[in-house]
């Protein structure tokens, strides 16, 4: 793999300007040790001027921008990472300052036990109808598609590029997790979960319970179920392993 990064960060973000910066600082101080990581940031078609405190990030060694001229939603956002990353592993993170870099590590060490490490939150720090409604979610998903997966929606996870990659993944919108680990049980991949702490969102303003993301999702997920049903995998992954 010569130079090129073992890791690379993907950190989709939409109207983050006041917790862009911090997390994009925080995520290299916790990677340091690691040397070979890149940081890719996904700008989602912000308004707030996430777009050029993005650009102004990318002036570091270690950062990417990538821009959507308009909000396409997080799956897409993840998708646009996904496809510009350079590393073997594919480690996700909200930009919204809600998760320590830090905990990058428990993920990391227990990486050669299965072919994904899913963190979950141990005490989610959401308003209670978000939570209430994340509750309904997973539960619907485990009756739809068998995923028995305690916080499916965690944006915290250390992914291998291979198996994205053979996931062929299309969801633009919140499906985008649920369209993932189904794609990886029928790809045979394992999975592990470790708990990782969540803290209150400080700046900014949350969409996950916007009423029209949450149909959006739903409609999702009705199409998600037809996708899967003609799921083929992409037979080889492309570039670095």
């Amino acid at each position: 793999m010569g130079d090129s990064p073992l890791v690379s960060v993907v950190l989709p973000a939409y109207n983050e300007i006041e917790n862009l910066e911090q997390t994009v600082l925080k995520v290299e101080r916790a990677l340091e040790k690691l040397e070979r990581f890149e940081v890719i940031i996904v700008d989602d078609g912000s308004t707030d001027g996430t777009k050029e405190r993005a650009d102004r990030l990318q002036e570091r060694t270690r950062v990417t921008a990538i821009h959507h001229p308009y909000n396409r939603g997080y799956g897409a956002a993840l998708r646009s990472g996904f496809k510009h990353a350079q590393g073997r592993y594919l480690f996700m993170m909200d930009a919204d300052g809600q998760f320590d870099p830090q905990e990058f590590w428990a993920l990391w060490e227990r990486r050669n036990e299965a072919d994904a490490v899913l963190g979950y939150r141990l005490q989610r720090k959401d308003p209670w109808l978000r939570r209430a409604n994340a509750f309904g979610w997973n539960q619907l998903n485990r009756v739809m598609f068998g995923l028995r997966v305690q916080d499916i929606d965690c944006a915290f996870k250390l992914l291998p590029k291979a198996f994205v990659q053979r996931a062929a993944l299309c969801s633009d919108g919140a499906t985008i997790n649920v369209e993932m680990l189904v794609k990886f049980m029928r790809l045979g991949a394992t999975w592990i979960e470790v708990g990782v702490h969540h803290y209150p969102r400080l700046h900014g303003q949350a969409t996950g319970a916007d009423p029209r993301v949450i149909v959006r999702a739903f409609r999702e997920l009705i199409e998600l179920k037809k996708v899967l049903a003609d799921f083929t995998p992409v037979s080889e992954p492309i570039g670095p392993r």
